[in-house]
């Protein structure tokens, strides 16, 4: 009997050679009839040419707008060369990110951040009186002091020279030597409530006027400047990197925190005795002070910050 697949296959040999017969008609058809096509756009665009060419106007509107396109496309392509080479420079020195804007979505979205690369790491951090930055519960870095591993914060002196320098450099009459005082006192305080449930925290109190605002925790700092006169809320924040890379300035930020922290001349604060624990460059300990309700924080003149 005469089986559906002998069928099946009988039908699709001549199919085959029709469709390359197709194929073969169509170019031939395709082939015979370029003379023809380009003859008529060829006498077309003569036409169009001869009218156009004897248009002044238009062709030198033509010409002006293509020299605008030309700068247009040149100047953009140079931006992007000059964007691509800072951005080369950037990469190079860690920087991954800058931000100046103090609106409320952009703060969120930073503390988000600070959030995701700190909670349950190892936090150093250096700046003033800490208040705004972790004491008040919206503060950029609020949970993850309270959720890290281990914290070395130094903070200012309240009774320093610093501090009274940096108070009266602020134009804000409100910003005086005894609110900073206030506000590092409760900053203590919240550290101590910490300590109170067996977190590992230590603080430092130093002298001098604060230069930078800077958190460390893993491969990320976060930095800004206290310039003179002005809130350092209001100052640009950049984040680095740690990379593999000789010009990275975390590596910088990093040791800059490091060489304030060993120094022997910055005293520890002791949370429980409130006192200034003086020690020497072996750690041992040399000499205590009182800190609350003193008018001055009397430092040896041989100890400088």
């Amino acid at each position: 009997m005469f089986r559906t697949k002998d069928l099946k296959q009988l039908l699709s040999f001549p199919s085959h050679i029709i469709s390359h017969v197709a194929i073969i008609a169509v170019s031939a058809g395709i082939a015979l009839s370029l003379p023809y096509t380009v003859g008529v756009i060829a006498q077309k665009f003569l036409v169009y040419w001869a009218f156009i060419g004897n248009e002044k106007i238009f062709m030198l509107t033509v010409e002006i707008v293509t020299a605008v396109f030309l700068i247009v496309i040149f100047n953009y392509i140079s931006w992007i060369w000059r964007e691509r080479r800072r951005a080369a420079m950037a990469r190079e020195a860690g920087l991954v990110a800058f931000s100046s804007s103090r609106r409320a979505f952009t703060r969120k979205r930073n503390r988000k951040v600070k959030e995701d690369h700190g909670i349950a790491r190892d936090i150093m951090m250096i700046g003033s009186t800490g208040y705004r930055t972790f004491a008040t519960s919206d503060g950029d870095l609020h949970a993850v002091v309270r959720n890290c591993r281990t914290a070395r914060i130094m903070l200012l002196n309240p009774y320093s020279e610093g501090a009274h320098i940096r108070a009266r450099s602020i134009a804000d009459p409100e910003i005086t030597p005894s609110m900073l005082a206030r506000q590092i006192e409760e900053s203590i305080a919240f550290l101590k409530e910490l300590r109170s449930v067996q977190k590992d925290i230590r603080l430092k109190l130093y002298a001098s006027v604060p230069f930078l605002k800077m958190a460390i925790s893993g491969d990320y700092i976060w930095a800004r400047y206290y310039h003179g006169g002005l809130d350092v809320q209001g100052m640009p924040e950049y984040v680095f990197r740690h990379i593999q890379s000789p010009g990275s300035l975390y590596n910088i930020f990093y040791q800059y925190f490091q060489s304030h922290w060993s120094d022997p001349a910055i005293p520890e604060y002791d949370f429980e005795k409130d006192q200034l624990v003086y020690r020497d460059s072996s750690g041992n300990e040399m000499k205590r002070e009182g800190l609350w309700g003193a008018d001055t924080l009397h430092v040896p003149e041989e100890i400088s910050v």
